[in-house]
């Protein structure tokens, strides 16, 4: 994890499952959650489109948009600097940085659906949780993730869920750390079935990261 900006993120997490392999399990709770986000809508969608942003210090320090074609397997990246556009099946060292920025914001985008993508992880449940922030009861999903594949293998999630299978908050531990950062999930949209929360928040009610100029494009 990058001090100052990164230090609010989580950085570059495994992925390292098939994303169109709806072979998990759906009587358990990760997928459960991805079905209560829409994951049975994924089949009709051609590309999701939208902008990332975060804030820190109460300014607007990092803008990223984004186009994943999911039925190419095609990435096209802008920000203020640079664009490009690249294949996930090719990828190389000339866009691997820009890769790392696609898997962060897209978990931040579409955890719920990651946790039917990805394997390589284990989970554990504890019901009748307090959420960090909030202090809803919540069913705790904790996501610990292997150690050897992805960017950063090992990181673990806290996941906050209510009755509806829905996330209320979240918390990044990186490594498997003890302690980690919550985060809120608010302002879910619904588009066309896929559910996405737009804002994301601290303790101290301020908005860190959120998503604007969202599209779910059908085939």
């Amino acid at each position: 994890m990058k001090k100052a900006l990164y230090s609010i993120l989580f950085s570059m997490i495994v992925l390292v499952g098939c994303e169109n392999d709806k072979s998990v399990a759906t009587d358990t709770l990760p997928m459960q959650i991805a079905q209560a986000y829409g994951y049975d809508q994924l089949d009709e969608v051609q590309s999701i489109s939208y902008t990332w942003n975060v804030r820190r210090d109460s300014a607007t320090v990092m803008v990223r948009d984004w186009k994943w074609d999911l039925v190419k397997g095609e990435v096209s990246y802008s920000d203020a600097d640079t664009s490009a556009t690249y294949l996930i099946s090719e990828k190389s060292d000339q866009n691997k940085d820009i890769d790392h920025k696609f898997i962060n914001d897209k978990y931040w985008l579409l955890f719920p659906f990651q946790l039917a993508w990805d394997e390589g992880f284990t989970t554990e449940i504890t019901e009748g949780q307090s959420s960090p922030i909030n202090n809803e009861t919540t069913t705790k999903l904790t996501i610990l993730y292997n150690n050897e594949d992805g960017y950063t293998p090992g990181d673990a999630y806290d996941v906050y869920v209510d009755d509806n299978k829905m996330i209320k908050e979240w918390v990044f531990r990186k490594g498997n750390a003890a302690e980690g950062r919550a985060f809120t999930w608010e302002n879910e949209k619904d588009f066309g079935g896929i559910k996405i929360a737009l804002d994301h928040g601290m303790k101290n009610g301020e908005k860190i990261i959120w998503f604007t100029n969202v599209e779910v494009n059908k085939k």
